[in-house]
């Protein structure tokens, strides 16, 4: 027995080195697309992501907006639209303790399709379908001993320690480290299931702050190789400890560098000398530090705790400039890009829409290389990076509260309050 399990340890470290050079491939360019967080919460349904992804389809993908994600909770069956429902929660799991789409919001779902209807309707947008998990094993699955599938008979009570570690949502336990091989069969098994509904991209959650979950990052690395499917996977939320850096190039596609970021000025100012200090550390092509989603447009649709209860939804907080030097920001430092409005709510705002989809933005996220920082304190901030179609992409940022003048590679500009200026340079 000990032998076997040596075994198995070393067939498994032979199977990640193995694919350590595949799944950077995957992807070669920051990931672009759309994500329900911003606008519907944790109450995201089918008609909602159907309808977004038609805009998507029509109006984004040919700028390389080609990954649709349903966020958290999409398995409750109560959710409600002020916020997570935890007193009393109606999950919806399978016989393997693995939570599948709650019917009522996702009436495709049923008779077993998990989200498989929904996923080839994704895909014949021509778009890339992506959903939200959270680290750990159900506690319902732990409380009913449901068995895991294809582990010789071990239950999810079997690999919880016990705790709900996660302070902000109640939803999981722990998997506790141990020798044996059922906390790897559990994500082998819930990544089998994503598969087989034609998940291209997983958002882990609670992984990354304010514990670095270092066992559950491999394992899901480990569950993706071996099944095969290209899933991209981001690891949420920060602060990322900088520290991990190697790991994270090593097991993750996009690693979030702070927490949430929203429409106000004091996330960007606060997110910049991050970035920065994110941008010095050695990278590898296919794994990429993410700012977080973009919360431009019209936000919080679906009444969250962000938003009016009226399920109205609101428009984005920051002004014209901020807006600019948000995406500025994402695109020089080569972030993901997610946008997180209502997009069919974009046909009535050009001027965000131009945003998202301004040509030298979206160049410098797409054909820069090596983006590093000149200088960035609180009060300004310039970073380079190479084109590889030649020349370089330089940023500018004014962070203080009044028109400021910055000198760099000889370019001067002035810029507003909060301001910044994207430039080719030969």
């Amino acid at each position: 027995m000990k032998s076997f399990l040596l075994t198995s340890v070393m067939l498994a470290s032979i199977c990640i080195t193995t694919a350590y050079a595949d799944f950077h491939d995957w992807a070669p360019t920051p990931p672009m697309g759309w994500n329900s967080w911003d606008c519907y919460g944790s109450s995201i349904n089918e008609a909602q992501v159907r309808a977004n992804a038609d805009w998507q389809a029509e109006h984004l993908l040919k700028y390389g907006y080609d990954t649709c994600v349903v966020d958290i909770r999409w398995t409750i069956q109560n959710e409600k639209y002020t916020g997570y429902n935890q007193e009393d929660p109606i999950y919806t799991l399978d016989e393997w303790g693995r939570y599948i789409p709650a019917p009522n919001r996702f009436p495709s779902s049923v008779g077993g399709k998990g989200f498989k209807p929904l996923a080839d309707y994704i895909h014949s947008k021509g778009l890339k379908f992506g959903i939200h998990i959270m680290r750990g094993v159900p506690k319902e699955a732990v409380r009913r001993r449901l068995p895991i599938k294809d582990a010789n008979g071990a239950t999810c009570d079997q690999i919880s320690n016990g705790k709900i570690d996660c302070a902000w949502l109640r939803d999981n336990c722990t998997i506790k480290k141990c020798r044996c091989l059922a906390p790897q069969k559990y994500y082998d098994s819930i990544i089998d299931l994503y598969a087989e509904w034609g998940v291209d991209f997983i958002k882990c959650d609670d992984l990354s702050a304010p514990t670095y979950h270092t066992c559950d990052i491999e394992w899901l690395r480990r569950a993706i190789d071996r099944n095969g499917r290209k899933i991209v996977l981001s690891t949420s939320p920060g602060e990322t400890p900088i520290s991990q850096a190697a790991h994270l190039n090593k097991h993750a596609n996009m690693w979030r560098m702070v927490n949430d970021v929203w429409d106000t000025w004091q996330h960007i100012a606060h997110l910049v000398p991050i970035a920065c200090e994110w941008l010095k550390q050695p990278h590898v092509q296919g794994s990429w530090p993410d700012c977080d989603m973009i919360p431009l447009g019209k936000l919080g649709v679906a009444g969250h705790y962000w938003s009016a209860p009226d399920k109205a939804g609101r428009p984005c907080k920051l002004n014209r400039n901020e807006q600019q030097t948000l995406m500025h920001l994402f695109a020089i430092c080569r972030s993901p890009l997610f946008i997180g409005a209502d997009l069919p709510q974009l046909a009535n705002d050009k001027e965000t829409f131009a945003l998202l989809t301004d040509p030298d933005t979206l160049a410098a996220q797409r054909d820069g290389r090596n983006p590093q920082p000149l200088f960035c304190d609180n009060e300004k901030c310039a970073i380079v990076s190479e084109n590889v179609n030649g020349g370089k992409f330089l940023a500018l940022f004014n962070l203080k509260n009044e028109s400021a003048t910055l000198q760099v590679l000889g370019v001067k500009k002035v810029l507003p309050a909060h301001g910044s200026a994207l430039i080719r340079l030969p």
